[in-house]
């Protein structure tokens, strides 16, 4: 490890260790010149490789002939943001901490800077950070109207830090937290980066989208149900470690009651409701396009179905409003029933009074007429019987 190059007097170190800290001394002649190496080891936990959330560990030693210095320590991560890492042992031979919770966008060159003011120290030394892990929001949501169709996506950055083969996931969905998970797929990372996904559940309708970037996990859903809502959490493991994250489905259908045309005079009750829980800053709104604002009604906080009572028809629209922006609309139009619809309902309706009570009245008559037909039998029953008794016939002038 040790090499001299005399003509430029010099002393090559390769592959530095801790113990060959000291003093150096050349001789020339009756010249002396002494130098002293100062040696620092900079070692991270894992190898360097991680997954998002994890915490690395730093360990920093330190040699050198004379007295230890107090080092003043620094961290810039990979975006050159200070990083206040958490000191959990200080000697001034070895300093160990703990820095933050990884994300994906922390991958890259981090640089450690080490400051001493006796002896005079101000060093840079650079060392590699790589997460694995997924560039989506921690808890992402989407929003979906039923019958529509709808591509949930989580974005790797296996390719972006070259990460090698060796990782698996799986993506699951489950409608509630508490809820069982039900496995839709599977996948693992081959040994050119890219990755082979596998279908697993034959009950669930959903597609592995052929064209898509790489190291992306995509499903789509041709047409959504409303009991497609929930979670969708897809989950990373290497080297028996975990990542994972989610997307929670939100699914808005609306409905009227009764349904069909809205005739006049009359009021139709128009419902929507979406799958899931709103955020606090999150309401529905009912109203008719080119309306007035008494055409428009919202619902109170943590509701998740929202009714109008109407009695205009035309197009009406539920929308899902969050911090003023509307997330998804879902629209229902009201059609009016026709003027002769309503004369021939109005003319049904009447007449069907009238022939009620005409079939009342005749009725009634009937059973009159029936009453009197039935008393003259009686007594003419009565009369044949008198004269059955009697042999005799009386006629009355």
């Amino acid at each position: 490890r040790f090499v001299i190059k005399m003509q430029y007097k010099q002393l090559w170190v390769r592959n530095l260790k801790l113990s060959d800290a000291g003093i150096y001394t050349c001789e020339y002649g009756t010249h002396k010149v002494r130098t002293s190496l100062h040696i620092f080891k900079l070692m991270i936990s894992l190898d360097g490789h991680f997954l998002q959330n994890e915490v690395p560990e730093l360990s920093l030693m330190q040699n050198s002939s004379s007295p230890l210095p107090d080092l003043r320590i620094t961290l810039f991560d990979s975006n050159n943001n200070t990083v206040k890492p958490e000191l959990q042992n200080k000697s001034r031979q070895k300093y160990i901490m703990n820095l933050k919770k990884l994300e994906a966008v922390d991958s890259g060159t981090w640089v450690c800077q080490v400051h001493s003011d006796s002896p005079l120290i101000d060093q840079n030394i650079p060392f590699a950070v790589k997460v694995l892990g997924f560039q989506n929001p921690n808890l992402e949501r989407k929003y979906a109207t039923v019958d529509s169709s709808v591509i949930l996506s989580w974005h790797l950055n296996t390719q972006k830090i070259k990460w090698k083969e060796g990782f698996t996931g799986q993506l699951n969905w489950k409608q509630q937290e508490s809820a069982n998970p039900h496995e839709l797929l599977d996948f693992n990372a081959t040994a050119q980066g890219q990755l082979h996904e596998t279908k697993k559940s034959s009950n669930f309708l959903f597609e592995i989208p052929e064209r898509k970037p790489e190291s992306t996990i995509e499903v789509k859903l041709p047409k959504v149900h409303f009991n497609h809502s929930g979670q969708y959490q897809c989950q990373l493991e290497y080297q028996g470690r975990h990542a994972q994250s989610k997307i929670e489905l939100v699914v808005m259908k609306v409905s009227a009651k009764p349904v069909g045309p809205l005739s006049r005079g009359a009021n139709m009750t128009l419902t929507c409701q979406v799958s899931g829980p709103l955020q606090p800053n999150a309401y529905l709104r009912w109203e008719r396009v080119n309306g007035t604002k008494m055409d428009i009604k919202n619902s109170k906080h943590n509701e998740v179905k929202l009714e109008v009572n109407i009695s205009v028809a035309g197009l009406w629209s539920c929308h899902l409003i969050e911090d003023s922006d509307r997330k998804i609309s879902l629209h229902y139009h009201v059609e009016e029933a026709a003027v002769w619809t309503n004369y021939v309902i109005i003319g049904a309706s009447v007449g069907g009074s009238l022939l009620v009570f005409a079939l009342g009245c005749l009725c009634i008559i009937s059973n009159i007429s029936w009453q009197r037909r039935r008393q003259r039998a009686k007594r003419m029953a009565q009369a044949r019987q008198h004269l059955l008794e009697n042999k005799t016939c009386q006629c009355q002038q």
